[in-house]
Order: C-alpha cells, then sequence, then structure tokens
C-alpha cells in the first residue's frame, strides 16, 4: 500500500502518538521527520554527518581524468546527488562533455530510480537497474556476468563499500572507485550530544539510521564521551534502532545490536515498520474499567492520547512493572529523577499524574503503604505473579 495511504485518521492519535524518535540522517532529514510527525511521532532531529562533496579534490578529478583517458568497461551509479555532482564537477573543470561521452559507450548500471532519473537528466541512458535498489543487487548481475579482466568504475556514496569493491577485486575485476563526496562528523555536535543522552536516558523510543556512517559517526562520538557502553545497553534493550537495509546495520550488527529493517530499503516502509514496532511494545492494561496503554512520554486511556510529564511516566512505569500491586512511597521516590529524599515529591508528582491521566481513579491510594494500578479484577489472576 502507497504511503499516503497509510496516514492516520485525523480525528484518533496516529500509530507513533506519544513516541519519540531521534533521526540521524543528514540528506533527506526533513523527508523522514515529516513522515514520522505526520503519524504522531515527536522527532529529535540530530544529523550525525555532514556531506563535504569533493569538487575541488585531487582523488576525483585524478579518477574522472583516468576515465576519460581509458573507459571502464562498466560505470555503476549509487547515488543521485553523487552522479549529479559528478558531472557537476566534471563541467567545472572542463571535461563534462569529455565524461559524458565516455559514460555513453560504457555498460552503465544505476541503483534505483533516483539514480536513472539523475543518469537520464544528463543525457545517458542505463543498461539496467535493480528492482530492490540494494547493491547487493548489483553485485551479483555483475559477478554473474563475470567480471574477471574487466575495468569497473564505481561512485561511492560517501563511504569506501568495501564489500562491493572486494567482492569485484576477488572475482578478478579492475575496480576503479569515483569519490564524489565524503562523510564528515556535523560541525555542531551540540544535537548528536543531545540525542546521545535522550538515548541513554531512554527518553526516545527509536532511532532511525538511513547510512552506515551515521551509525558508525554516532557510536564513535559516545566512545569519546564515555557513553559508548551505554549507548549499546540502551539499543539491546529499550530503544529501538531502525535501519534502512542491512549495509546501514552493519556497524551496529558488529556490535551485537539487533536492528529492525523494511524489505524494501526506503523511507516510507521504513516509517511503516517504525509504526508497527513501537505500538507492539508499548504496554497495555485493563485499569478502573479502561485501556491504558503506556507509550514513550503518553498514554493513550481509552484510544485518547494524555501527555504526562517526564516525573509522572517514571511513577507511572513503576507501578505498572508490578500492576496491581502496592509500590510504597519509598520505592517511587526511587524512580524519579532528581528528587531526593523528600517522599512529598511523590505526592506532588502522582496529583500531577492523575490530572494528566483524566482519570484519577486509575491510580489508588493505600493509606500507610503507597500506591497500586487499580488493575480490574479480572486481570488480577494474570498479573499476579507479575
Amino acid at each position: 500500500m502507497d504511503e499516503e495511504q497509510q496516514r492516520p485518521d485525523p480525528g484518533r492519535p496516529g500509530p507513533l502518538a506519544g513516541f519519540t524518535v531521534g533521526v540521524t540522517a543528514a540528506r533527506r532529514a526533513d523527508e523522514l521527520g515529516a513522515l514520522l510527525q505526520r503519524r504522531g511521532a515527536a522527532v529529535l532531529h540530530a544529523p550525525a554527518l555532514r556531506i563535504v562533496p569533493l569538487a575541488d579534490d585531487g582523488e576525483l578529478l585524478a579518477a574522472t581524468k583516468e576515465i576519460i583517458d581509458q573507459a571502464p568497461d562498466v560505470a555503476v551509479a549509487t547515488t543521485a546527488i553523487g552522479f549529479r555532482g559528478w558531472i557537476e564537477a566534471a563541467d567545472g573543470w572542463g571535461f563534462g562533455e569529455q565524461l559524458l561521452d565516455r559514460l555513453r559507450h560504457v555498460e552503465l548500471l544505476a541503483r534505483g530510480p533516483k539514480v536513472k532519473g539523475a543518469v537520464r537528466a544528463a543525457g545517458l541512458t542505463e543498461q539496467w537497474s535493480p528492482t530492490s535498489e540494494s547493491m547487493a543487487e548489483v553485485l551479483d548481475r555483475l559477478l554473474e556476468e563475470g567480471v574477471e579482466g574487466r575495468r569497473i568504475a564505481v561512485q561511492l556514496h560517501g563511504e569506501p563499500l568495501p564489500g562491493f569493491v572486494e567482492s569485484l577485486r576477488a572475482a578478478g575485476a579492475e575496480v576503479l572507485p569515483v569519490p564524489v563526496y565524503r562523510w564528515m562528523p556535523p560541525e555542531d555536535l551540540g544535537p548528536v550530544d543531545r540525542l546521545l543522552d535522550a538515548v541513554v536516558s531512554r527518553s526516545v523510543d527509536a532511532v532511525t539510521f538511513t547510512s552506515a556512517p551515521a551509525a558508525a559517526s554516532l557510536l564513535s562520538r559516545a566512545g569519546k564521551r564515555g557513553l559508548h557502553d551505554d549507548l549499546l545497553a540502551a539499543l539491546h534493550h529499550d530503544v529501538v534502532p531502525a535501519c534502512v537495509g542491512p549495509v546501514t546495520a552493519l556497524p551496529l550488527q558488529a556490535l551485537g545490536v539487533d536492528t529492525i529493517q523494511p524489505e524494501r530499503f526506503r523511507l516510507g516502509p521504513l516509517v511503516q515498520l517504525v509504526c508497527q514496532e513501537l505500538p507492539s511494545r508499548a504496554r497495555a492494561l485493563p485499569v478502573a474499567g479502561h485501556r491504558v496503554e503506556i507509550r514513550g512520554h503518553a498514554v493513550l486511556v481509552d484510544g485518547a492520547l494524555r501527555p504526562v510529564p517526564p516525573a509522572g511516566m517514571s511513577l507511572l512505569r513503576a507501578l505498572a512493572r508490578r500492576p496491581g500491586w502496592v509500590v510504597a512511597r519509598a520505592e517511587l521516590l526511587r524512580a524519579l529523577p532528581g528528587a531526593g529524599r523528600d517522599e512529598h515529591a511523590v505526592e506532588t508528582a502522582m496529583a500531577r499524574l492523575r490530572t494528566a491521566l483524566g482519570a484519577p481513579k486509575l491510580i489508588q491510594t493505600v493509606v500507610k503503604r503507597g500506591y497500586r494500578l487499580a488493575l480490574d479484577p479480572a486481570a488480577d489472576a494474570k498479573y499476579a505473579d507479575v
């Protein structure tokens, strides 16, 4: 189904209402953020990278001259922005027409429809493009054709594509990398640090990755701040790492972090997958005649979204760990962030929580003992051993 048909009913909370999602993308971040927000998510944008064009880079100039001097047998265009940047850089050096003439006479492969559009806009025609938009499918095709003794130019998309390039070389190909732009750390590390703090404190419910360098950059920054182990712990257990595809997931999977990935490696399916995953992890309980679903920073009470302050969410999660059981004030005090030793802070936060939920009877006060979720009698047996 087309993603536009997946929009939630405007009169009901979206599937991501009450959840916070981190976005690490540099390119197309606005598009990804809009897709998430349209489905109700709060978005924390922290570009983990910046794209640095190499129009004046000697490495790109040398690769371009080499292709003009000796045409490759095959050229692989991997991204639309990279391919356009390459042609524009060649034009700036006065080699644009020569480069295009060379590419007209080689087997030109384009990874996906956007790359095809850039290729055709340059007056060229691709010989083939994979339906999956996957570099793995491009590699399979080349290896099936046989690459021994063939010269293959590969327009890189910000990273060296080691598996792709090494597989071609191992099969006997001469590979000419064309580095059109590179990923670099962001100039402003503030947003990345705020995202790291939010992940470690479990203030976000998922983090999206659309490139392997973004994942590697976030891991690197966490290491420099002494948060590497804390970040991994959060991604292992509480915060969902959502990757657009298997290549993007490699830096995380190398550290044992399981990720979720859509079957189609595009932003729309990635968002749809997050829309399925986060609600499925939310705790839903029958309480005092209501259905209560506990989400990241809000609660659904009978389908109505109720934003809850952070202190209230901490109390509610502590109560929900043992639904129906009395939780002592001292234990709830420990659950409150920065509350100190005054149990009056629990009473104040509890009053605000009840107001936020809009149904005061959801939480019962047990005199001299503490508080409990007013679990419906029929559910008591189910949760008795929790």
